[in-house]
């Protein structure tokens, strides 16, 4: 199987990229093909543009969007790695879905019918955040990220969800914290992805 991490975090020294280098490790040990997509390192452009949008209506694409959807079309597994700024996700990644996810590629409008064309790929995502988890359940906000990004994004696209991981208050815990954190996504990671 064919992993894909796309990962949006800008500071090569967080927390976030941490779990970058668990997961893709965790992966590589386990036999796995791994592609990494650092949106920041790559200096992805995350602005759909007027020409993004009449490529589109053509039915051609920017060059590094084609790129992109050539990294999504082999995966089998996308692991999606990011925080929590201002209740979503990175406007880099949500460019990258914006530009990358297109008609005719992660969806098919028919009238009144969507379908998903990502159909038999696997996604999980890792979310970190800076408030503590209480906050989120007591407030509705996991549900409503779970309804915009899940439902919204990579289910709206065909994709199984297998699950939406968080990891809270990051800058108010310890490093052991962090560490036991680190190992609960290994094992996380070998339940979810399986051998």
């Amino acid at each position: 199987m064919k992993y894909l991490i796309l990962y949006a975090h800008p500071n090569p020294k967080s927390f976030n990229h941490a779990i970058l280098e668990t997961v893709q490790t965790e992966l590589q040990e386990a036999g796995r093909v791994v592609s990494v997509r650092d949106l920041y390192a790559q200096n992805f452009n995350p602005v759909l543009s007027a020409n993004d949008l009449a490529d589109m209506m053509q039915g051609t694409l920017q060059p590094e969007v084609k790129t992109e959807q050539e990294f999504v079309s082999s995966a089998d597994v996308i692991v999606v790695i990011y925080p929590l700024w201002w209740a979503g996700m990175p406007a880099i990644l949500k460019g990258y879905i914006d530009r990358v996810f297109t008609e005719g590629f992660a969806y098919r409008i028919n009238g009144p019918d969507l379908e998903g064309l990502l159909k038999g790929k696997k996604v999980l995502l890792i979310t970190t955040t800076g408030a503590p988890k209480e906050m989120y359940e007591t407030s509705g906000m996991f549900k409503s990220m779970a309804q915009t990004t899940g439902e919204g994004i990579f289910q709206f696209a065909g994709m199984e969800l297998i699950g939406h991981k968080y990891l809270c208050a990051i800058p108010y815990i310890t490093d052991e914290e962090r560490k036991k954190m680190l190992e609960e996504l290994r094992a996380l990671l070998q339940t979810k992805l399986g051998p």
